[in-house]
C-alpha cells in the first residue's frame, strides 16, 4: 500500500508563516482602517482591492442584488483594473455573526460572502496568472479562509512605524 506524500507548505492555497513585513503591516492597516471607518453593527459586505492605507477600489455585495459567479469575477477584473497598482490584495470587510459579548473569542467563522468573493478572485487572478492575497476582514481581526491563517487584535490603535 503506498503512502500517501507529506503536505508541504505549498500544497495548502493561501497564506502561510512567515508573512512578510510588508504584508503584515498592509493586513494590519486593513483591519484598522475598517475599524476606524464603519462603527455600524450591522452593514454592506465590502470587496476592496488595491493596498491598504493605499489606493484601493471598493464594491458593497448586496444580498438582495442579484449575482453569479461569472459576474463577481468580471467585478474583480475591472476593480484590478481600475486601481492599477502592482500586487494589489483584495479583502472582504464585513460584520460578524457574533453577538457584542462573543467578540473576541472563538475562531471567525467563514460565511457564504467570504467563498462567493474568494471564488471570484480566485477565477480573476488565476485568468491573468497573478498571485492571489485574500482575506476577511472584521473589526478585529483578518483571516484567510482558504489556509486558516488569522490575526487578531484586542485593542488595535495607529501608530507610527
Amino acid at each position: 500500500m503506498a503512502s500517501m506524500p507529506a503536505l508541504s507548505e505549498t500544497s495548502v492555497e493561501g497564506l502561510h508563516e512567515p508573512l512578510s513585513p510588508v504584508l503584515e503591516k498592509r493586513l494590519r492597516r486593513a483591519v484598522l482602517d475598517h475599524t476606524a471607518t464603519e462603527h455600524r453593527r450591522s452593514f454592506l459586505a465590502l470587496v476592496h482591492l488595491g493596498i491598504p492605507g493605499g489606493k484601493e477600489v471598493a464594491h458593497a455585495h448586496r444580498e438582495d442584488e442579484p449575482t453569479d459567479p461569472w459576474l463577481r469575477t468580471d467585478i474583480i477584473h475591472s476593480m484590478r483594473r481600475r486601481v492599477g497598482v502592482p500586487d494589489p490584495i483584495v479583502w472582504l470587510t464585513r460584520s460578524t455573526a457574533a453577538k457584542p459579548e462573543e467578540i473576541g473569542a472563538g475562531d471567525l467563522e467563514i460565511e457564504d460572502v467570504d467563498l462567493r468573493w474568494l471564488a471570484a478572485a480566485r477565477q480573476a487572478f488565476r485568468e491573468i496568472g497573478a498571485p492571489l492575497t485574500y482575506v476577511v476582514v472584521t473589526r478585529n481581526a483578518w483571516l484567510d479562509p482558504r489556509s486558516g491563517l488569522s490575526r487578531r487584535w484586542k485593542r488595535l490603535r495607529y501608530r507610527n512605524d
